[in-house]
């Protein structure tokens, strides 16, 4: 074959190679068998390793790329990625569609679409030609997993109209592929994937492309923006200079025209009249969710109209126009082999149940929460007995009944103990009251006596090393495990005095390793108030909290000589925080720890309260959630103080407003509640005529 006829062949294979690409993954038909495909791959690789220049950068060969990659790139999204709120009842979804209602002044047809449980992709084209596919991230920034995208056939590389758009679905793993993998890593002594979810997000991101085509993902695409030829947005549904597209007018005509480009749909979606036949498409779902090979977690129900999305608009955090309606959390049945205890870092004690593991909405658990001593008593669980455990929230595995016809005979009811090993002290000597435990008076939480108990200070230095607090990287878990057991740290201050010769003693630690650690330490040898602050474990002083102390004080100096008064007028603060902070830096213990410390480790000071140059805010007391477009945290917060506002760092009947970003978290929904005012970036911005 010469080079001229290879050019032709290789125009024709790539043709053929995409189209029956098309026909299986999209279309779900065939021509030809997957056999046959296969070898049309082969000879396109062949002629292509003969003329290395030939290949093109949309071939189908590059869907597997060669060199493992060191990192993922950030990628900024040039369409903001929003989450859906969730309906878990059929009370709540026709709470939805009454609000709906309400604000288009008519009843609206919806579109259901199944909600696959999978890792949310966004790919970007430009004129047609695929040039970048991110993880959601945060809303606004996720990680370039392009070269691994490329891997799934049924993501086009071209699509049939030169567009610019940016696309968005989900990526998953098949069931069939899921236990494929599984069974491989049996085999190989490897622990087990944990959820197809997870394998999927943990496939898109291995570094190395071939791995990732080997896993076979798979994708199904429901929402389009277009943008213009020079990649600006122009309007989220404008069409492209030089497409011969018309613009969608519905959530159902999106769907096929998304599929006329070349993206596999699911093709389960379905247009209801009203919110009666949205429940009756969720219950069919409910009952036949198990029969795909995909995992679902629910029904994602959206206002089929665009001209109504457009009149709903969005909140801080997610669509008005839809709303996620989640299957029923499934259940499974087990048995409890075990009640243990695990202690937190302020000594509080929760009881977990052992549990043979059990296969739950797509995942394994073998652990629940019993939560406290008096859920025991009510459940009456005990070793030996078979339970119903329900995943809450398709999340925290939850023991919710006792099959007590299943109980084993001579079963005894489970005797709350008096000592526990984990509250010894941590020198190990059993001293006076040594392990012993007490219920916190008021309330269902024990917690153990000693307060410097073994496990607590296991999870004092776990939390003190964590990326909120000092943000040690190379020091986990593990390593602090030894170092605890060695006897080599017993304060915090000591990790700033390790030596080389040491801990080349600790096993599995070779030179090079302790170099990085120690040069992972020597990192943060400064460190700021506010971390400082969270990594001290201070009774309910979390990251907002934290930075609130720190920058309306400005150096622990000032914290630790500020009275009583002065922490509890903090916004935010109140009484109970305010008195656990004063206490806390009132312990001869503490004082010496923060000696220590300071020996070690310097404090980067935070500026101090902002000075306020304006009242437009006066009266006004803020509360921040999610991620803002462009304004950092601290720079929202110090131009709320600059123009008179108060910030706090918690939703209460005080709060006036709520400055919410994306993935805002329960202080949206506190908020709704409370009837707080949410707004966002460019409302703010608005509130005090910012132009930056």
């Amino acid at each position: 074959m010469s080079r001229a006829e290879a050019v032709k062949r290789l125009v024709k294979l790539r043709a053929a190679i995409n189209r029956h690409r098309q026909l299986y993954h999209v279309e779900d038909r065939q021509e030809i068998s997957e056999a046959a495909l296969d070898s049309l791959k082969r000879e396109l690789a062949q002629i292509e390793a003969r003329w290395p220049d030939l290949i093109t950068p949309d071939s189908p060969s590059q869907r597997v790329a060669g060199a493992p990659l060191a990192k993922f790139e950030k990628v900024t999204h040039t369409v903001a990625q929003w989450s859906f709120n969730d309906a878990f009842t059929e009370e709540d979804i026709r709470a939805f569609d009454t609000r709906v209602t309400k604000v288009l002044g008519h009843a609206p047809d919806y579109v259901c679409e199944l909600k696959i449980d999978g890792l949310h992709l966004v790919l970007t084209y430009e004129a047609g030609r695929l040039v970048t596919a991110a993880t959601r991230g945060d809303g606004r920034v996720g990680e370039n997993v392009t070269v691994n995208v490329k891997t799934i056939e049924s993501v086009p590389l071209n699509l049939t109209e030169p567009v610019d758009l940016v696309a968005e679905g989900e990526a998953w793993l098949g069931r069939a592929q899921f236990e494929r993998l599984n069974q491989a890593r049996i085999k190989a002594g490897e622990p087990l994937l944990a959820n197809p979810r997870n394998a999927a997000a943990g496939t898109l991101r291995q570094l190395d492309p071939k791995v990732v085509a080997e896993r076979k993902l798979d994708t199904f695409i429901y929402d389009l923006s277009f943008l213009s030829l020079a990649g600006s947005r122009v309007n989220p549904r404008a069409a492209a200079q030089g497409s011969t597209l018309s613009l969608p007018a519905t959530q159902a005509e999106e769907l096929v025209r998304l599929k006329q480009l070349g993206f596999k749909v699911n093709k389960h979606f379905t247009v209801c009249s009203d919110i009666e036949a949205v429940i009756k498409y969720w219950h069919k779902w409910q009952k036949r969710k198990d029969g795909e090979d995909y995992w679902l977690d629910g029904v994602v129900v959206k206002v089929n109209n665009r001209a109504d999305q457009e009149q709903l608009g969005y909140t801080g955090k997610a669509p008005r126009f839809a709303i996620a309606f989640k299957f029923a959390a499934e259940e499974a049945t087990t048995v409890v082999e075990d009640i243990v205890f695990q202690v937190g870092r302020q000594g509080t004690i929760t009881p977990v149940a052992q549990l043979r593991p059990v296969l739950v909405a797509g995942s394994t658990v073998s652990r629940a929460t019993l939560h406290n001593e008096d859920e025991i008593k009510r459940l009456d669980v005990r070793v030996g007995d078979t339970v119903v455990i329900r995943k809450a929230g398709d999340v925290i595995p939850d023991i919710v009944k006792v099959l007590t016809e299943l109980r084993p005979r001579g079963s005894k009811p489970f005797a709350w103990p008096q000592t526990l090993e984990a509250c010894l002290p941590a020198d190990g000597a059993v001293k006076a009251g040594g392990g012993a435990i007490e219920r916190v008076p008021g309330q269902a939480a024990w917690r153990c006596v000693n307060k410097n108990s073994l496990a607590q200070l296991k999870r004092k230095f776990y939390h003190f090393v964590a990326k909120p607090a000092f943000n040690i990287e190379k020091l986990g878990p593990k390593i602090l495990d030894q170092l605890l057991a060695a006897g080599l740290v017993a304060r915090f201050d000591d990790i700033f005095r390790l030596r080389r010769d040491d801990l080349l003693t600790l096993p599995r630690l070779a030179e090079k390793s302790v170099d990085n650690l120690l040069s992972s330490i020597k990192a943060r040898r400064t460190v700021s108030l506010s971390r400082l602050l969270v990594a001290l474990s201070i009774p309910n002083v979390g990251e907002e909290t934290a930075a609130d102390l720190a920058e309306h004080f400005g150096t622990l100096t000032r914290l630790e000589h500020a009275s009583l008064e002065a922490l509890q007028a903090l916004p935010g603060v109140g009484e109970t925080v305010a008195q656990a902070v004063f206490d806390w830096l009132r312990q001869v213990e503490n004082q010496e720890l923060l000696r220590g410390l300071l020996r070690e480790v310097a404090i980067q000071n935070e500026p101090a309260k902002s000075q306020t140059k304006t009242n437009l805010l006066a009266g006004f007391t803020f509360v921040l959630t999610g991620t803002l477009p462009s304004l950092a945290r601290d720079e929202a917060k110090t131009l709320i103080r600059q123009n008179g506002g108060a910030v706090s760092s918690a939703v209460s009947a005080k709060t006036t407003h709520l400055l919410a970003g994306a993935d805002p978290g329960t202080k949206l929904t506190q908020a709704e509640k409370l009837g707080v005012s949410i707004i966002d970036e460019k409302e703010f911005k608005k509130l005090i005529n910012y132009h930056g």
